[in-house]
């Protein structure tokens, strides 16, 4: 297993994290337990939940095999947000300290801790000012109850806003963002990497798979069906691109994909999660595992080595197709200049 630092922090943590999502939906805790001792052997050492998983299940189900595996509870790095409801009143959502200190109290509660190491903030929050939900979670950090935080789903301007804020006040700095990032959605490399570069947090991709597409379980006459990672709808994987070509697109990538599995004897997700976890501001991808079965086939990425030409294969056709402005090839090269001067 790699490790790395968790964004600007000290904090190591593995290349490959486990998200727990299914926990209480798709996988009843017998099987979310076995999925925890399987991670745990394999040298994960990274947990990612939310309050709003299954209601608070996930975190109940984690707090539960926690408190069973103590040495295993004292090697772990965990991390869950809060931020989308929990009950129906007006406060029991949304970003202000008001909701921000019950819904992290409550998470302290299921996962049976006194410490989460990275508190995250699911979303923005329109209604709360950014300086009320910055101020509640440098008061987190002071007083001990998280170590970190970070934030998840932000744009571009938005993770920008936050960081300075921060720095004007004096206050503990964001240190991740968790943003849907794979093979075939690719459009935060526009300006949300860069913001994450330019302030120095590492990315927490969730969706790598995009839904099951880079599982290469779909065929091109086969209409997707079930849950995924991203909803009901399973065509979202489509969405990264527009257009009339849009579907032809999407098979060019699982097309490319497919044929590296095949010449490295390897599964195609491992290909999609190998690309991706070498991607620039990536601290750790996110894995959504069912099964056992599927999270041991997908922790094989680490040890896969794509070639310089594999990259550079799923790189171009993955390419995302951009208006020419502001992100286009015109738009790119009046941002740039040679360093000699000259036209």
């Amino acid at each position: 297993m790699e490790y790395r630092t968790l964004g600007n922090s000290g904090a190591v943590v593995s290349a490959f994290a486990l998200g727990t999502m299914t926990f209480g939906a798709e996988a009843d805790e017998k099987d979310s337990h076995a999925i925890l001792n399987d991670y745990a052997a394999a040298g994960g050492n990274f947990i990612d939940t939310a309050d709003v998983y299954s209601q608070g299940t996930s975190e109940e189900i984690i707090g539960r095999w926690l408190a069973s595996h103590p040495q295993e509870r004292d090697q772990m790095v965990l991390a869950s947000k809060g931020r989308f409801p929990m009950g129906e009143g007006p406060n029991d959502l949304g970003t202000s300290g008001r909701h921000l200190r019950r819904a992290l109290d409550d998470s302290l509660g299921r996962l049976g801790v006194e410490h989460i190491d990275l508190y995250q903030m699911h979303a923005w929050d329109p209604f709360t000012p950014i300086e009320e939900t910055l101020r509640f979670l440098n008061d987190a950090v002071t007083s001990g109850k998280i170590g970190y935080y970070g934030f998840s789903n932000f744009t571009g301007w938005q993770l920008t806003k936050a960081v300075y804020v921060a720095r004007e006040h004096g206050w503990a700095p964001p240190v991740t963002l968790q943003p849907q990032y794979s093979l075939l959605v690719r459009g935060i490399e526009s300006e949300i990497v860069p913001a994450a570069l330019d302030a120095g947090l590492g990315l927490l991709p969730w969706s790598p798979l995009a839904g099951g597409w880079l599982s290469g379980k779909y065929q091109r006459d086969q209409h997707p069906t079930g849950q995924t990672r991203l909803g009901e709808n399973a065509e979202r994987g489509m969405e990264a691109w527009t257009g009339r070509n849009a579907e032809e697109k999407t098979w060019q990538v699982l097309d490319a994909v497919l044929e590296i599995a095949k010449s490295h004897k390897v599964s195609a997700a491992q290909v999609a999660l190998a690309w991706l976890v070498r991607q620039p501001a990536v601290t750790s991808v996110i894995l959504g595992a069912r099964t056992t079965e599927q999270l041991a086939d997908n922790l094989q990425a680490g040890s896969l080595e794509l070639s310089d030409q594999d990259l550079q294969r799923l790189t171009g056709v993955s390419e995302p197709e951009l208006a020419s402005y502001p992100y286009g090839v015109p738009a790119i090269a009046q941002r740039s200049r040679k360093i000699e001067g000259g036209r």
